[in-house]
């Protein structure tokens, strides 16, 4: 263990998701200690364990993150288990296809109310104790589909767009605090999320095919991504963009 993140306290939403599991499982081996939420509670408490037999210290909480009341209590199991929160990792998301026309207006209030508000919601909640740490990060998983339009899935890249400026609108505000607020990119990664199109589509599927790389990408090429956002190696980063998509968005 090179201990890359030795004595911080990490809370992760979404955390039985593939991107999830790849990070916390990451963190747990650089010496994070965590707190691990998502609404899924028999895969949660399988990655709890599954962390725990390897010697990481962690615990775990559900979490619906479009709720104020439930962030306000995995905050307060934060502060009674770890007294402390370096890090907060906005991973939860859920995702909708349909075009302009073709959503409908339930699927586009639930898509904004986890993606946009729940990282508001974390943010908010998760904020004095991250001011308190003296060094904070806030790492909030935005998407590719945040930065370039593809011509469907209105109500995600809405919400993904959103997450990006209400990054930087946060790393502005939070700067002068010593807590640090990026977004993350992911291009097309082969997780649960998108597992039935890409067993449909295979290296056909639009994106990949636009993708130089000619590939999806995997969960643990983006954890490492997220550890950098999370240690003090980016201590001078903030309100960044960094994009890990295998070359999607660069023509």
């Amino acid at each position: 263990m090179s201990g890359r993140l030795h004595g911080k306290v990490a809370l992760i939403t979404g955390a039985t998701g593939g991107i999830g599991a790849a990070t916390a499982e990451l963190f747990a081996r650089e010496g994070a200690r965590l707190l691990l939420t998502d609404v899924a509670p028999e895969p949660l408490k399988a990655l709890e364990e599954r962390i725990e037999e390897s010697g990481g210290d962690v615990a775990s909480a559900t979490l619906d993150v479009a709720s104020a009341e439930a962030w306000g209590e995995v905050i307060a199991t934060v502060r009674e288990r770890f007294g402390r929160l370096d890090v907060l990792v906005n991973i939860a998301g859920i995702l909708d296809w349909p075009g302009i026309e073709g959503t409908d207006e339930a699927s586009w209030d639930r898509v904004i109310e986890v993606n946009q508000k729940g990282t508001w919601l974390g943010m908010k909640a998760a904020m004095p104790l991250l001011r308190a740490s003296g060094s904070g990060s806030v790492i909030n998983t935005s998407s590719v589909l945040g930065l370039v339009g593809s011509g469907a899935a209105a109500a995600y890249q809405a919400s993904k767009g959103a997450v990006r400026l209400l990054s930087k609108t946060a790393a502005v505000e939070y700067a002068r605090d010593n807590v640090r607020v990026n977004s993350l990119h992911p291009g097309v990664i082969a997780t649960p999320m998108i597992q039935d199109l890409l067993d449909e589509q295979g290296d056909q599927q639009p994106d990949i095919v636009r993708t130089p790389m000619a590939r999806a990408g995997r969960a643990d090429e983006i954890a490492p991504a997220m550890l950098f956002l999370a240690g003090d190696e980016s201590s001078f980063v903030t309100g960044s963009e960094l994009v890990v998509d295998g070359g999607l968005t660069a023509h």
